[in-house]
């Protein structure tokens, strides 16, 4: 594929440097710095930008050059002052706030090197027309406090010299151990939370996507130790392994790092997934190594504290595009997007880096002389025009911590003027040292304009949240980072990661997930042979030997199956039944065992309606006796099915078929006694002195004994002759066996079976006679119903039950003594406990004489 050079050079502009030497000559020439008056002013040290001799250029790539220098800007940085800016003009806004003193602020820019960082910092502390070593002219010098960053050396440098003073030194950059020192820097304090749990996050990250072979790109200086070790302990507990580590030279005071080595290695490393762990200041020349040796394909995970922009390259495609960016979680400031859009040279006269800004990316005209452009720019322009890759108009890490920094002092301020004012009363002149304010900035905690905790005191920062940003720079300029997931130390466990995967863009191109391993997994059936002189990672893949197996990817050894056992084909698991039953903890057997308790209590509820309305004539009518057996004998009927789930033992083998059957035998011949009542009771006439005989004497009653003692001696003779046993199946379902209850005699088990139809037939029978006979509560036909529906589920039951195997012939079991109880329970019970609860009226004698009364009265 070939590009014409004017497509070429378009590709090749990178707008964030100075493209002519008339207006970026102004920043250098005039020692770029602001200055905005009030009562109490706080310092900021910001790199806003960097000029670099031509003849020491390390790279001349990442430049575009002046006569005589090139300058860098940082308009991340930059972000920094604005944030200044926009803190104090709220505060100063705020009544509440200060009230009868405002802020001011002095900002310089720290050349490259730092050279004349000393006589900017002289002239804040002794005022801008003196500059000299321990001198402070009170009425001159107003300062407070000092903001530094966001490199940790330059608020080094500034400190080593604050510290002699005492003078509070706040630093915005990210969070280090050297400057949390105090017996070195006494009078420093630092604004970002300290990075306890980052390493932590890019390991849960690597687990996430299953990441176990990485590389790692981290910065040789005083936290390079501890950080190493941190991920490697970390990596070592989770089985992520380390592919390469390149330690990176930075040269102190240096933006530039020293070329990395061993590149042939990392090119030809396997890794897919590399950590970069730096500030981007001190990797900007390795990223440029990395673009120059086009890393495609790779996945980039880097810490916050990037500037993203400054990264820009000479190729069509972006290597860090796909990246994934840890960064702090902040919450939204309100209103400084809005200011941000606001800030313009015709706002701010005096900020000549907006004339800069202005004469470069908005073709105004410039005035050398006065670094001041002219009023033909383009209307309305404002700092929202740039692309996101130029300048995000998000509020940067840094940015919010310069926010929460001025706020501290002046919470700070605040507080001390009000203990002055409480001291030497009103009307006196207040002044103060700045060293009295560390009283009131140590223990400083605040709640910000975006409800999120400020303080100063790192021990007692907890671990902080991290928002998971993707770096989209496809096509070439795009720049954003979208926001793609949290990690947080502080949830409970499991929760600490989330990851949207589907809003991920790959450096790949394609939606599936890079692989990063070293050797692919040993799938079952195969272990891992460690290849010597390799990490922990890298492994062959060897076949199991005869009678082994490997049931789980990646096993270190295959387990040789017992005796009784033996390796199936794949060498995946020991061909061995399970043993199971009808557990009560298994679906079924929950299904099951809820409907038998649900049953039971519905069949108790009955009962109990029955006996508190016991004296109303549906109650009364068709022998309440009876009702109240039948009742008792279904509540255990519902009950019976719980000896069919669990482990069977010996004695609910024995139980289990007997039980049922006397149960059933008891319900069945209740209800032959009720027919056989209803029959007699409506047959009787004048003359018939037998069938009035046999009421007298209550001869229904007879049948339920008899039908049970018949029913006791046959399940005698089932005990004597062949009782059940437990049994075990191990043929009905593979890879099971099953322990049963087996019935022992299977022709006492269907004799039980047809002994109970025979009752159920003759139920049937007697309630069929008698379903025309008229009477107001007659329940014969429902009687007969309830008996056609029992033997349509036994009958339907015996199919099935021969048809099944295993537990599922219990299950059968089981459902087909519910089904038949719930027949008789509903279709017996239900219409009376209808009339009972919601039709009163029908309960009662007058309803009944009325009716009696109306059917006599039709015929005439």
């Amino acid at each position: 594929m070939q590009f014409s050079w004017m497509s070429i050079s378009w590709l090749l502009q990178i707008p964030i440097l100075a493209c002519s030497y008339s207006s970026s000559e102004c920043l250098v020439r005039m020692n770029y710095h602001l200055h905005g008056n009030g009562n109490v002013v706080i310092v900021g040290f910001f790199p806003a930008y960097a000029a670099y001799p031509l003849n020491k250029t390390t790279d001349w790539r990442m430049t575009k050059f002046t006569n005589e220098l090139m300058i860098e800007f940082k308009l991340r940085n930059y972000q920094c002052i604005l944030a200044m800016r926009f803190a104090i003009e709220e505060i100063n806004s705020n009544p509440f706030l200060l009230p009868n003193t405002s802020l001011g602020f002095e900002i310089h820019n720290i050349p490259h090197g730092q050279r004349n960082i000393l006589a900017y910092l002289f002239g804040s502390l002794s005022g801008p027309d003196h500059a000299i070593p321990n001198y402070r002219n009170a009425r001159e010098s107003n300062s407070a406090a000092v903001l530094t960053g966001p490199s940790w050396a330059i608020s080094e440098n500034v400190g080593t010299l604050l510290d002699l003073y005492k003078f509070p030194q706040l630093t915005f950059g990210p969070f280090d151990n050297l400057l949390s020192e105090q017996r070195r820097f006494s009078s420093l304090y630092q604004v970002a939370p300290k990075d306890t749990s980052l390493t932590i996050g890019i390991v849960s990250l690597m687990l996430h996507f299953k990441w176990i072979w990485v590389g790692l790109f981290i910065i040789d200086d005083h936290k390079s130790a501890q950080t190493l070790s941190d991920l490697r302990s970390e990596m070592d507990k989770n089985g992520v392994c380390i592919a390469f580590v390149e330690m990176i030279q930075v040269s102190r005071g240096s933006y530039f790092t020293k070329s990395w080595k061993n590149q042939a290695h990392i090119l030809e490393s396997s890794s897919n997934v590399i950590i970069i762990y730096g500030d981007s200041d001190s990797l900007l020349s390795l990223i440029v190594n990395i673009k120059q040796k086009l890393l495609m394909w790779k996945v980039w995970v880097l810490n916050s504290h990037w500037d993203n922009s400054r990264f820009d390259d000479y190729f069509m495609i972006d290597s860090l595009h796909g990246a994934l960016i840890f960064s702090h979680h902040n919450e939204e400031i309100t209103n400084f997007t809005d200011f941000i859009q606001t800030v313009n040279p015709f706002k701010y006269p005096e900020d000549t880096y907006l004339h800069v800004l202005w004469h470069i990316f908005f073709n105004c005209s410039f005035f050398r002389k006065d670094c001041k452009i002219a009023q033909n720019c383009l209307p309305n322009a404002s700092l929202g025009f740039l692309p996101g890759n130029i300048f995000d108009m998000a509020m940067s890490e840094e940015s919010y911590n310069v926010y929460n920094a001025v706020y501290v002092v002046a919470h700070s301020l605040h507080e001390m003027i009000l203990n002055q004012l409480q001291t030497h009363g009103k009307g006196k002149e207040m002044t103060f040292f700045p060293w009295q304010l560390h009283t009131f900035l140590k223990n400083k905690q605040l709640i910000n304009h975006a409800a999120d905790n400020v303080g100063l005191d790192w021990k007692r920062k907890s671990h902080v949240q991290y928002d998971i940003f993707n770096f989209w720079n496809f096509p070439k300029g795009l720049g954003l980072n979208v926001k793609v997931g949290t990690f947080s130390a502080n949830v409970p466990e499991g929760q600490t990661l989330s990851v949207t995967d589907d809003m991920i863009q790959w450096a790949t191109g394609t939606t599936r997930i890079p692989r990063s391993v070293c050797s692919d997994s040993c799938h079952p059936g195969f272990r891992k042979t460690h290849q010597e002189g390799t990490a922990a990672c890298c492994f062959d893949c060897t076949p199991c030997l005869e009678n082994e197996i490997s049931n789980e990817t990646d096993m270190d050894q295959c387990v040789k199956c017992p005796e009784t056992h033996y390796a199936n084909k794949d060498k995946i698991h020991c061909l061995q039944k399970t043993v199971t039953f009808l557990a009560y903890d298994d679906p079924l057997g929950k299904t099951l065992s809820f409907m038998s308790l649900g049953f039971c209590s519905l069949t108790a509820f009955v009962l109990v309606m029955f006996l508190k309305y016991r004296d109303t004539p549906i109650v009364k009518a068709n022998n309440l006796a009876l009702s109240y057996t039948l009742l008792i004998t279904l509540t255990l009927c519902f009950l019976c099915p719980l000896l069919f789930i669990g482990c069977p033992n010996t004695a609910t083998c024995v139980l289990q078929q007997n039980i049922f059957g006397l149960l059933f035998t008891v319900a069945l011949s209740t209800v032959l006694a009720k027919t056989i009542t209803v029959v007699i009771a409506f047959k009787i006439t004048s003359p018939g002195r037998r069938r009035r005989w046999l009421l007298i004497l209550r001869a229904p009653n007879y049948i339920i004994p008899v039908c049970t003692l018949i029913e006791v001696v046959l399940s005698g003779i089932w005990l004597t002759t062949s009782p059940p046993f437990i049994d075990k199946d191990a043929h009905s379902e593979h890879g099971h066996i099953i322990i049963i209850c087996n019935k022992g005699s299977a022709i006492a088990f269907h004799c039980t079976l047809g002994y109970l139809g025979a009752l159920a037939l003759g139920s049937y029978f007697m309630a069929f006679l008698s379903r025309n006979l008229p009477d107001t509560f007659n329940e014969a036909k429902f009687l007969a119903f309830s008996m056609l529906v029992f033997c349509s589920v036994w009958l339907t039951f015996l199919p099935v039950y021969h048809s099944t195997k295993g537990k599922i012939m219990v299950a059968m079991e089981v459902f087909s003594i519910l089904a038949s109880s719930a027949s008789l329970l509903g279709i017996i019970f239900v219409p009376k406990c209808y009339i009972i609860l919601l039709r009163p009226e029908m309960n009662s004698l007058h309803y009944i004489r009325d009716k009696t009364y109306t059917k006599r009265k039709k015929p005439s």
